[in-house]
């Protein structure tokens, strides 16, 4: 498996599959890049690197745990670009993977080409859903065979007293079928806990700062949002896309977290067109 060497000496990792340029892509979940996989099909369209990031995968562990901060992670995707020999780079993250690719995208926009989020996470500029969004996004599934069970806990959980958090996977998954059963088991024990406390710790983002930076953001953006997905909520993905000037905002049916699951073909061909310059 290929690797290079973060700024501090951390070895780093990375999965290469398929053909074309190349788009580096980002995880979320403090967890290896091995849950995306092809992402739909992508790469039948592009080369994608998938980045293991620290502490994850085949990725070597810090010396230094305060590294696995967000906006320390900056520099990981620097030294990823240079190894590749790229002037500039298309970018495509995922889920709290946004965070870091926003951030990179801050501090390095003459290093952008293009930006996917997909399915983002909004912590670094400071838009997370509400609980009360949360349940009423949720209640959009009350004819599924599970929503009763699933919608009570995220109740308990909203209302502060309940921590149930392995019954509301449904919620997560366009389909709650045996696919999306397997592509959830196979994420077990592949999150980095260590990682998890650490990320979001104070000081990784300035909210305020990261907003008015975006505003004069010169690069084209997709922002990606699945209809039913109950953790990056299509609403505040909106606002998120609002704050780049370039962004097209898309949302794909029928789909949640994880969209390329839902429907392969409609994100592979959504993305790869923003991808080569196509409008979607």
């Amino acid at each position: 498996m290929p690797s290079f060497t973060a700024p501090d000496g951390t070895g780093l990792a990375y999965h290469v599959s398929g053909r074309g340029s190349p788009v580096i892509c980002l995880p979320g979940g403090t967890q290896d890049a091995g849950y995306l996989g092809d992402l739909g099909g992508l790469s039948a369209h592009r080369r994608l690197v998938l980045l293991d990031p620290r502490g994850t995968g085949r990725s070597a562990t810090p010396a230094d745990p305060a590294s696995y901060r967000c906006d320390r992670l900056v520099g990981d995707v620097e030294a990823l670009r240079e190894h590749l020999g790229l002037d500039r780079i298309d970018l495509l993250a995922h889920c709290a993977g946004a965070n870091l690719a926003l951030l990179y995208a801050v501090r390095h926009p003459e290093r952008v080409a293009r930006l996917a989020l997909i399915t983002p996470s909004t912590v670094a500029v400071g838009l997370a859903p509400t609980g009360d969004e949360r349940l009423e996004a949720a209640r959009l599934r009350a004819d599924e065979p599970w929503f009763g069970p699933a919608y009570a806990a995220l109740e308990s959980i909203v209302a502060g007293d309940g921590d149930d958090w392995k019954a509301i996977d449904p919620f997560f998954y366009g389909r709650w079928d045996a696919p999306a059963r397997a592509h959830l088991a196979a994420q077990e024990g592949r999150r980095n806990p260590e990682a998890a406390a650490v990320f979001a710790a104070e000081g990784a983002f300035d909210p305020e700062a990261t907003r008015a930076a975006l505003a004069s953001f010169p690069a084209p953006a997709l922002v990606l949002a699945g209809e039913l997905d109950l953790n990056s909520l299509p609403g505040a993905v909106a606002r998120l896309a609002a704050l780049l000037p370039g962004a097209e905002y898309v949302v794909q049916p029928q789909a949640g977290h994880y969209p390329w699951l839902d429907d392969a073909s409609w994100f592979a061909a959504t993305t790869a067109a923003f991808l080569t310059g196509c409008s979607v």
